[in-house]
């Protein structure tokens, strides 16, 4: 192998060896995330996992010298991209997790993919074929059976937890399906520092004054290095590996990584949590993984070729 071909080969394969390690992350931040919500209120542990993230971001944006951002426009998607994938993407996921599972939570993450297909396609980035709208009907029947509406109680508990948890996947695959473009002009970290600086002023107010009711003189120091690992591993470090990935490949690509998260967390939270997944939940996980497979095989196979060009931008 020439020396070009090894630097072809590597370029691409860092973003994949990077989604795949935001995927081991993002499977064990709500086993971490479980064990702090025992001691602080769900807003809480956002506002520190947001505002500590923020601190952390601005930090390494001064070190490194984000890009300028040109256009008053941007200001208005990142605060957007903010509200989408950092703001209602934490409050309604630890929301939702402290009322459902680990198991729910990742297996309900796993939509994300079919969501992000359906604003692209009402976006006109990608077309609906039929093999696509095969995948969607699989993982909504796998989600629906899972949750159960008509036994949901939507008033707390478990039903509630889940409808919150798929709401987040909603807003996560919408800021996924529309931040690209952003994210290829910027670059993944002034894009994700701004983001969480937007996202810092809303969930400052709100997480503090919850915390402010919370005897934090209480919270163990265990409790507190989870919060720190949370700040540092699963919002640091996966949010910036997840933007660096989205410059070099299709956002497709991106969502469809998030479905390895339910093999680590049907892996570790029997044994960490001692939850384990019921047939019911087996079902439903068979339907939805059909579903996302479907969709991600779908829209590789007929990925236009200036998709194809961007993820190997070496092949001509």
């Amino acid at each position: 192998m020439t020396s070009n071909e090894s630097v072809r080969s590597n370029s691409l394969l860092a973003p994949h060896a990077a989604l795949l390690a935001v995927q081991l992350i993002f499977g064990t931040w709500p086993i971490i995330g479980k064990i702090a919500l025992r001691s602080l209120p769900s807003t809480g542990l956002v506002a520190f996992r947001v505002v500590g993230a923020g601190i952390a971001f601005a930090l390494l944006g001064r070190a490194m010298r984000l890009a300028k951002i040109e256009r008053r426009s941007d200001y208005w998607r990142l605060a957007l991209y903010s509200l989408l994938g950092v703001v209602l993407n934490q409050f309604l996921f630890v929301k939702g997790l402290a009322l459902s599972t680990v198991i729910n939570a990742t297996l309900l993450g796993t939509v994300i993919p079919v969501f992000t297909l359906i604003v692209s396609v009402f976006a006109g980035r990608e077309r609906l074929s039929f093999h696509k709208l095969l995948g969607i009907l699989l993982a909504i029947a796998g989600v629906i059976y899972l949750v159960n509406p008509t036994r949901a109680d939507l008033q707390g508990g478990t039903g509630l937890g889940n409808f919150l948890l798929i709401l987040n996947a909603a807003a996560y695959a919408a800021y996924i399906a529309l931040s690209q473009d952003l994210v290829q002009r910027y670059g993944a970290l002034t894009v994700i520092s701004w983001m969480f600086a937007f996202g810092s002023v809303a969930t400052l107010p709100i997480g503090g004054f919850y915390l402010a009711q919370t005897p934090l003189q209480d919270v163990s120091l265990f409790v507190w290095s989870a919060v720190l690992y949370i700040i540092l591993v699963p919002t640091v470090a996966a949010y910036y590996l997840n933007a660096w990935a989205l410059e070099r490949v299709a956002p497709s690509t991106v969502a469809a990584y998030i479905y390895l998260q339910p093999l680590i967390a049907f892996a570790l939270a029997p044994l960490v949590l001692g939850e384990k997944p019921s047939a019911h939940t087996w079902a439903a996980a068979a339907l939805i993984f059909a579903g996302v497979a479907v969709v991600t095989w779908s829209s590789r196979v007929r990925k236009p070729l200036a998709e194809k060009v961007s993820e190997c931008p070496d092949a001509l």
